[in-house]
């Protein structure tokens, strides 16, 4: 089989997943790569058309081992008739536990047949200069992994007859599924108004639109998923985290996290 048509399905608040898929489809060498981008409340509102002959790489973070729920719902629109797909996970240098072998189970679901999968690592979310979390990843090494892969993907899939030649992939983790933990937690970060400019990023990068911008900028905190895209995103460092649960979190990460993890490859001889 021929790699005719190449998309990219994602969803990245803090763009290291889409990095991570970029650098996957560079590797395959494809022309003119389509992205279909799921992050922003908008783009989950897309028609998008059934897949068949294309390949695909989905790609999604990892929160609490798990896939985001918002993710999840958004990839559940997708709809497909055995298109070889790739599934990638990006975690932050803890575990990814259950995430891959979800994304799994729900690309079959939606009628996609996972040819190769790896979980790459990605900085933490929780992660900032004070302290790293695998800080400034995928780096430029992650990178080369992810484009030598999509190479080797290329090759496998021009060695096959057809999409139905593809057998099971073997992907690590329990189901039902272990990890999730901390889905259920309810806190946002705040804007320290003293340094906020209201310029309106934090709202326009929200995956979930839980923040609003009038005079200043307020929180919808049962709809905060925790990405922190907008603690990243803003250039004057006026979101932060204060919660102490949190700070907790992310001080016993970068104490007992660091030591670097390479990514993981399925599907593919490395």
């Amino acid at each position: 089989m021929e790699v005719k048509q190449l998309k990219l399905i994602y969803f990245s608040p803090t763009g290291t997943t889409q990095k991570v898929l970029e650098s996957i489809a560079q590797g395959i060498t494809v022309r003119d790569a389509e992205h279909i981008n799921l992050t922003l409340p908008e783009r989950a509102q897309q028609i998008i058309p059934p897949f068949s002959n294309e390949l695909v790489i989905i790609g999604a973070p990892v929160y609490g081992g798990r896939l985001p729920v918002e993710a999840v719902n958004r990839f559940k629109q997708l709809r497909a008739t055995k298109t070889l797909a790739i599934l990638i996970v990006v975690y932050g240098n803890r575990e990814f536990e259950d995430a891959l072998l979800e994304l799994k189970n729900l690309a079959i679901e939606l009628g996609f047949n996972p040819v190769a999968g790896g979980a790459f690592i990605g900085e933490h979310s929780f992660a900032t200069e004070d302290v790293p979390i695998a800080n400034g990843r995928p780096d430029g090494a992650d990178v080369q992994i992810a484009v030598d892969l999509g190479a080797k993907i290329k090759d496998k899939i021009r060695s096959l007859q057809s999409a139905d030649a593809q057998k099971d992939l073997k992907i690590p983790g329990r189901f039902p599924y272990a990890a999730g933990g901390a889905r259920a937690m309810a806190i946002s970060p705040v804007t320290k108004e003293d340094t906020c400019t209201v310029c309106g990023t934090c709202s326009s990068v929200c995956p979930t639109a839980a923040i609003s911008i009038n005079e200043s900028v307020a929180t919808e905190i049962d709809l905060c998923i925790r990405c922190s895209a907008c603690i990243k995103n803003c250039s004057t460092g006026a979101r932060v985290w204060e919660d102490g649960t949190m700070k907790s979190i992310a001080n016993w990460l970068n104490e007992n996290c660091s030591i670097r993890k390479e990514p993981q490859i399925f599907g593919i001889d490395v």
